[in-house]
């Protein structure tokens, strides 16, 4: 399955190859775990991809992450439609290295699809004294909904809501371009929606999510991310999660994020911490 996801999205790519879009390097950001332009775990007000006014991308994602008792896969694809318009497809899989033999399930993975979209309604990334300001929706799809459900989640599928604002700080802070994040998120998921959408003990929540970081030099970035977890099961509390991120962009074509993620606990499990790598390809 995962070969057929890969040789798919490799299909998408080719067909709409072409010379990538003229905005400036890194402003594309990258794909995040759920699809959508952004950092490692936080959306951005980005559109993926560099297509200015008159231009359209397609990027396309590949994202692990181990943390030795959770495998994480992603594959993803997203347009980028004119600067204004995103449409991202997201096909996530946790692997319960630890939990499924407990549980008497070798084997056993949690699997959802994300179909998103984003519009910019405001402001330029680079361009604006204000920032870049987004709106956008995911909409969720547990395929796994078994476990989640004999853990109390009460759906199998949901819509998160979130407004973003981006900014880009050309030689600022000191001689360096800085980048900073701040989206607002009404969700009703469980682990992203991997353990499923509400519980026993809430349903929908707003929650926050950040990211801050500089461009070292036009082709590699330092950050670090924050993203507010509630709990919706008793039976599965949530932490929340932060990374710190290294990503190397050469052009506009290719770029690879390397992370270490401290995602607390996880369905039970304490101390989920681990390497994240992501490599992005914008066409």
């Amino acid at each position: 399955m995962k070969n057929k996801i890969c040789w798919a999205l490799l299909g998408v790519v080719v067909t709409f190859m072409a010379h990538a879009g003229s905005r400036q390097l890194g402003t594309g950001a990258v794909m995040q775990v759920e699809g959508s332009s952004g950092s490692g775990i936080v959306t951005w007000a980005t559109i993926a991809g560099y297509g200015e006014d008159d231009e359209t991308d397609v990027t396309a994602a590949y994202t692990y992450l181990d943390t030795d008792d959770y495998r994480f896969n992603m594959v993803g694809a997203a347009i980028g439609w004119h600067n204004r318009v995103e449409v991202s497809f997201a096909k996530q899989e946790l692997d319960l290295v630890t939990l499924g033999p407990a549980l008497g399930l070798p084997g056993a993975s949690l699997k959802q699809d994300i179909i998103g979209a984003k519009v910019r309604l405001a402001g330029n990334l680079v361009y604006s004294k204000m920032p870049q300001i987004s709106f956008g929706i995911q909409h969720k799809k547990n395929q796994s909904f078994l476990i989640p459900s004999v853990a109390g989640a009460t759906d199998d599928s949901s819509v998160d809501y979130y407004l973003s604002a981006t900014k880009l700080f050309l030689g600022k802070p000191w001689g360096y371009n800085g980048f900073a994040t701040v989206t607002l998120r009404s969700t009703e998921a469980n682990e992203l929606g991997l353990l499923g959408f509400g519980g026993d003990v809430g349903d929908r929540h707003l929650t926050a999510e950040a990211s801050f970081g500089l461009f070292l030099n036009k082709s590699w970035a330092v950050g670090f991310d924050f993203r507010q977890k509630r709990s919706n099961l008793s039976f599965a509390s949530e932490d929340h999660w932060r990374d710190l991120f290294v990503a190397w962009v050469p052009n506009r074509h290719v770029s690879v994020v390397a992370a270490y993620a401290d995602l607390g606990t996880i369905a039970t499990l304490p101390d989920q911490k681990g390497l994240y790598l992501s490599i992005n390809g914008s066409f």
